[in-house]
C-alpha cells in the first residue's frame, strides 16, 4: 500500500454520530417483566416475590435490585451474606428451598420497597434525579465509599502520629521521582512509612487497578520504608484472584500488612509500635 500522511482536522471533521438505543433483548424482557407484578397480591404476603422467580429467575432478581437501588455486584454480596453456600443464591438454590429462599430476602424489606416505589406519585424532577443518580450518582458513590475509608483511617493515624502529609506523592528511592499514596509518615518528602487505602462496594476494573497502584508504590518507595495497605468491601470476594495477588505481595515481604476496618486495634497497635521502633 501506498504511505499516507492524514490530517487531524480532517479526520475529526469526518466524524459522526454513533447512534444506538440502551434497550437489548434483555432489558426489554424487564420492562416487560413489569407487568407481572401485582401490588394487591404483594400487600397480602410474600407468595407473589416466590411467584415472580418462578416465572423469570434472572429477570426478577434484576428487577428486585432494581427496586433495592442495588448494583449487581452489591446484590449478589448482600445474598451471600443471607443465603451462604456455593451456587445458593442462584435460580439452583431457589428451586431447592423456595420458602427458605424467599424468607431471607424478608431481611432485605424488598416487597415493602416495592409498595412503595409503585404507589410514589412520581415529578419531573423524580425523574431527572434517578437519571443523574444512575449515571453520575454511581461514580460519585464509588468516591465517597473511597473517601470515607480514607477518613477512616486518617482518624486512626492522628491518635499515634502529629506529622504526617494525607493524599500526597511522597519523593522516591532515587530522590528525583515521585509516587501517590494516601498518607506519608512523618512527611513525602522523607516516608518513613507509607499507607494506601483502597475501598470498595463494587467489582470491576477499579479492584484490578489496585495492583498496579500498590505495584508502583513498592517500585518506588525506599527499601527501608514500611508499606501498610488498608482495604475494605465484601466485594473483594468476588475478585478472590486480585485479591491473593495482594496477599502474595504480602507474603513476600513488599508490603508490611494488610488490614481492614475489623482489624482497627491491631492497626492501632501496629502504628504505636512503627513509632517507637522508627523514632517517629
Amino acid at each position: 500500500m501506498k504511505k499516507v500522511k492524514q490530517d487531524t482536522n480532517e479526520l475529526l471533521n469526518s466524524l459522526s454520530k454513533l447512534e444506538t438505543d440502551w434497550k437489548d433483548d434483555f432489558a426489554i424482557s424487564v420492562i416487560n417483566f413489569l407487568d407481572e407484578i401485582n401490588i394487591e397480591s404483594l400487600k397480602k404476603g410474600d407468595e407473589q416475590l416466590g411467584k415472580l422467580l418462578e416465572y423469570d429467575f434472572n429477570v426478577a432478581t434484576t428487577v428486585f435490585r432494581l427496586f433495592l437501588e442495588k448494583s449487581k455486584d452489591e446484590y449478589t454480596s448482600t445474598l451471600k451474606e443471607l443465603i451462604p453456600g456455593k451456587g445458593m443464591i442462584g435460580k439452583t438454590g431457589f428451586q431447592k428451598n423456595k420458602d427458605a429462599y424467599i424468607d431471607k430476602l424478608k431481611h432485605l424489606l424488598l416487597r415493602e420497597k416495592i409498595i412503595e416505589t409503585v404507589n410514589k406519585e412520581y415529578t419531573w424532577k423524580d425523574i431527572l434525579t434517578e437519571r443523574l443518580k444512575s449515571g453520575r450518582g454511581s461514580a460519585i458513590k464509588g468516591q465517597k465509599r473511597g473517601r470515607q475509608l480514607e477518613d477512616f483511617v486518617e482518624n486512626i493515624v492522628k491518635q499515634v502520629f502529629t506529622e504526617y502529609d494525607p493524599r500526597c506523592s511522597f519523593i522516591g528511592m532515587n530522590g528525583n521521582s515521585t509516587e501517590k499514596a494516601d498518607f506519608a509518615i512523618p512527611s513525602n518528602n522523607n516516608p518513613e512509612i507509607i499507607i494506601e487505602v483502597k475501598g470498595y462496594g463494587a467489582t470491576g476494573s477499579k479492584q484490578t487497578d489496585v495492583i498496579g497502584d500498590v505495584n508502583r508504590i513498592i517500585q518506588e518507595k525506599r527499601h527501608d520504608t514500611t508499606f501498610l495497605l488498608f482495604t475494605d468491601g465484601i466485594t473483594w470476594r468476588e475478585r478472590a484472584s486480585d485479591f491473593r495477588k495482594l496477599i502474595e505481595f504480602q507474603n513476600s515481604g513488599y508490603i508490611y500488612k494488610i488490614y481492614t476496618k475489623d482489624m482497627y486495634k491491631e492497626f492501632l497497635d501496629d502504628l504505636y509500635l512503627l513509632k517507637t521502633e522508627k523514632n517517629i
